[in-house]
């Protein structure tokens, strides 16, 4: 458990490098932001200072709680866990369910029609079956390749939401070369 809890920090500490401090720009929909947490995310959490001032392990807290604990990366971690840091960084940046969804659509996608695991029901949680799809997937096609293929897709799934952001609003055209170049790779 202590080293899922380690890496966990790593990755919050890494995830507030490369978000930067404080950021307002006026294509940005989320509005204001901190270390990558938007103003309504700080809000919700109950930060009610400037955003400016958001202290960073307030938003490292924010991120433990709501982009690692809530959607059960710690437990995808457990079992693959370069997949669980791609899932945590995507789901920073477009939220978790967006994140766990990739994951869904790329696992049953990658069942061979139900012969390693049931398909499943691209929900954005991830639950017991979506747990079990990827014991499944890494026990069909070997822990080291599956995550790599894995990888492969999710980014895919991410590459391809970044694009068709920027085309249905031109303004996120400022933002697409960033995304492409810090949020995708192969780990």
């Amino acid at each position: 458990m202590g080293e899922a809890v380690d890496d966990a920090d790593r990755l919050i500490d890494e995830l507030i490098e490369r978000e930067g401090g404080f950021v307002n720009h006026p294509a940005d929909r989320g509005g204001p932001t901190r270390f990558g947490i938007t103003e309504a995310v700080a809000r919700a959490h109950g930060y009610s200072g400037a955003m400016a001032m958001l202290p960073r392990d307030e938003a490292a807290a924010i991120y433990r709680r709501l982009y690692w604990l809530r959607p059960r990366f710690d437990e995808i971690a457990k079992r693959a866990p370069k997949v669980a840091t791609e899932l945590f960084d995507t789901g920073a940046n477009m939220g978790p369910a967006v994140a766990i969804t990739f994951l869904q659509r790329a696992l049953t996608a990658l069942n061979r029609n139900g012969k390693d695991y049931p398909d499943l029901v691209p929900d954005g949680r991830a639950g017991p079956r979506t747990l079990a799809a990827l014991d499944g997937f890494l026990r069909a096609r070997g822990r080291r390749s599956g995550e790599t293929v894995l990888l492969r897709a999710l980014e895919a799934l991410q590459g391809e939401r970044y694009i068709r952001l920027a085309e249905r609003r031109p303004a996120n055209e400022a933002f697409l070369y960033g995304w492409l170049a810090n949020r995708i790779d192969s780990r």
